[in-house]
């Protein structure tokens, strides 16, 4: 199994329900863009008759089917990374967007009802086929699966906490004597801290029966 099958099947383990039906129909309004979209009429005057044929939405390509093919993919690229845990911020959240680029892309096929695409030919005449309504419900379906997890409410992942510097906490390390109040006790790491020792005499040692000099006060 190579790496890339392995990658996807994790990914999908990984999202939840709503995020799965949101991916189910990213990839059904991809695949709709292959099917039959549009039948084009054009009379041929030799044999006095119609010849059909079907046209697909890539067989078409305007602003419309771009538009329509980055809503997919893009859905898609947003729920890929969702599964792998990548940390980033959407205005509005997942769902926000998701139910955005449903309703858009459902608009587009909407007016793509109206503004056909123009077909070269005698009496050419241009008409829907069952392709198109297969893209219709599946862009509806992609504004319901946002709207489902705009719902839920699923939190984005969050940027992983940074450990601190080993060197600055060392350096941030106080004696336990001097963390608490007056009457903390003293630990034995506070005590080899400490240095005991006589104060220094300037002075020779005195001789039997001599007098200690007076010192002068500063």
């Amino acid at each position: 199994m190579s790496s890339r099958v392995q990658r996807l099947r994790a990914a999908s383990g990984a999202l939840d329900a709503d995020q799965r039906f949101a991916a189910a129909a990213a990839i059904g309004l991809l695949v709709a863009m292959f099917l039959p979209w549009y039948e084009k009429s054009v009379f041929v005057p030799g044999s006095r008759s119609f010849v059909n044929d079907s046209i697909s939405a890539f067989g078409a390509v305007s602003f419309v089917e771009a538009a329509i093919f980055l809503v997919s993919a893009g859905v898609l690229v947003l729920l890929l990374a969702r599964a792998e845990g990548r940390p980033f911020h959407l205005p509005g959240g997942d769902g926000t967007v998701i139910l955005a680029a449903g309703a858009w892309a459902t608009l587009l096929i909407f007016y793509r009802v109206f503004d056909r695409p123009d077909i070269s030919g005698n009496g050419a005449t241009v008409g829907i086929q069952w392709g198109f309504f297969v893209a219709f419900v599946a862009a509806g379906a992609l504004a319901l699966a946002g709207q489902r997890i705009r719902a839920a409410g699923r939190p984005e992942p969050s940027e992983p906490v940074r450990a601190p510097d080993s060197s600055a906490a060392r350096t941030a390390v106080v004696p336990s004597s001097q963390r608490g109040g007056r009457g903390s006790p003293v630990t034995r790491a506070d005590a080899e801290q400490l240095t005991f020792g006589d104060p220094p005499d300037d002075d020779p040692p005195l001789r039997p029966g001599e007098v200690p000099p007076a010192r002068h006060r500063r």
